[in-house]
């Protein structure tokens, strides 16, 4: 898997420190790694983007983004209100492709959910899987309304025959609901793709040091953790 292309179900879901959770965990596992942000939004130049969080979080991984808007909108929209060139998902696959031929792992971290384009044309996040030929993996939110969202993600990319290589729960909660607990059995069924791992709410705001130690405790085995699965399921149970 030498790239692999995460998105959310939506914004806020923790797709940033998700994405630092796995290039953490490939680091402990003596990986190189790389971290692609499609299109920075929100952000002025002299601010820290996605991919400096991620780096601040996870240690030392190459850093890229292939363009920065300052307004906090969809990439394609930010861009022209910007007067500024969109980013294609051409682009996107053309540098992670070249990182991937320098690093063990390419993480590319889209931009809110799957199909936010990025340029008039409508380019997306899933086209550029689709190019690079990369699976996906997507981060979702714990509680009520995931399934729905989630769902909708993994049939689009069934549709453009893109691989969802699983489900990761972005921020699961200290005291999780019903419906939180319920979630973490019917979200690989609506999926139809395993659960990959659950990070801990306020996982962003640890200590780098402490970040790095747990983070393979948040992820499974095919994401180089040692998180379980099963085990998470029986706990949650309600």
């Amino acid at each position: 898997m030498p790239v692999l292309v995460i998105t959310g179900t939506g914004t806020e879901v923790g797709k940033t420190v998700t994405t630092a959770a796995v290039a953490a965990a490939a680091l402990a596992a003596g990986r190189s790694v790389a971290v692609l942000k499609a299109a920075q939004t929100g952000v002025r130049p002299d601010e820290r983007g996605d991919a400096d969080e991620v780096a601040r979080l996870a240690g030392p991984v190459t850093t890229a983004e292939l363009a920065r808007f300052p307004e906090p909108l969809a990439p394609g929209t930010a861009a022209r209100r910007a007067g500024m060139a969109p980013v294609h998902p051409q682009e996107v696959a053309e540098r992670a492709a070249k990182l991937a031929t320098e690093h063990d792992l390419v993480l590319v971290e889209g931009a809110g959910g799957l199909l936010v384009r990025f340029d008039a044309a409508g380019g997306t996040l899933a086209d550029a899987a689709a190019l690079l030929g990369a699976p996906v993996l997507v981060v979702a939110q714990a509680g009520l309304g995931t399934l729905n969202t989630t769902e909708l993600t993994a049939r689009e990319l069934r549709r453009r025959e893109v691989e969802l290589a699983g489900v990761v729960i972005g921020s699961w909660p200290d005291a999780p609901d019903l419906a939180s607990r319920c979630n973490v059995a019917d979200l690989p069924e609506v999926a139809d793709a395993p659960l990959l791992g659950a990070l801990p709410a306020g996982a962003g705001t640890l200590p780098p040091a402490r970040f790095r130690t747990a983070a393979p405790g948040w992820l499974a085995p095919r994401l180089d953790g040692t998180w379980d699965a099963e085990a998470f399921r029986i706990r949650a149970a309600p």
